[in-house]
């Protein structure tokens, strides 16, 4: 096939097009060809479109009375000291310290919400209470160290004092690993308040 074929051939296909440009006219009036319905329209109801299935118009529906969310544990307390007490003597955290996949979330979760007033060490300065606001207590305080799993899980979920509830910022899970960090930080400051105890404390410098 000689190079004047294929130019002709080539000219051809163009005015072929230009012709079916010409004869598919778009018109502001009239709609398009609709060769994928799908695409256009969406067979379900969008979240906020109005639904006639329901009583109220809506395609979002409150989930029925006793819901929750899967693989969450439905918890049975209120809000107090007591029943943070009870909470200690029930619950059991499913996670262990020997779990370094846990601990490592835990460690993520602290940092994210923890950490802005408990502070990178646990001491309760946070840069939330270095501005004002009341300072949570150490991590290694005799009421922290004696606080069960269960008693700081229900202060997470619950609040307590100056502290906020985390139930909807944080997933039950989460918030054990949350602890297990909290009792490696314990450990590790433990673990250095006994090493400065132990280490010689240097001779006073004589009188002048």
């Amino acid at each position: 096939m000689g190079r004047r074929t294929v130019n002709l051939i080539l000219i051809a296909l163009l005015a072929g097009l230009a012709a079916a440009g010409w004869i598919v006219q778009s018109d502001p009036s009239k709609p398009n060809y609709v060769f994928l319905p799908n695409m256009v329209e969406s067979v379900p109801y969008d979240s906020f479109a109005e639904n006639p299935n329901f009583a109220d118009g809506k395609t979002l529906q409150l989930p029925p009375d006793g819901t929750i969310p899967r693989g969450a544990v439905r918890l049975h307390y209120s809000t107090g000291t007591e029943e943070a007490k009870r909470a200690g003597q029930e619950l059991t955290n499913p996670f262990k310290l020997s779990d370094t996949d846990a601990v490592r979330r835990g460690s993520v979760i602290y940092g994210r919400y923890c950490a802005v007033c408990h502070g990178g060490t646990g001491k309760g300065d946070g840069p939330v209470a270095m501005r004002g606001f009341p300072p949570p207590p150490a991590f290694t305080d005799a009421k922290s160290l004696a606080m069960a799993d269960g008693e700081m899980f229900h202060l997470i979920t619950y609040g307590g004092e100056n502290m906020p509830s985390y139930a909807t910022q944080v997933s039950q899970e989460d918030r054990w690993k949350a602890i297990l960090f909290v009792h490696v930080i314990q450990q590790k400051e433990q673990a250095a308040a006994a090493a400065a105890a132990q280490s010689p404390v240097p001779p006073a410098p004589p009188a002048q």
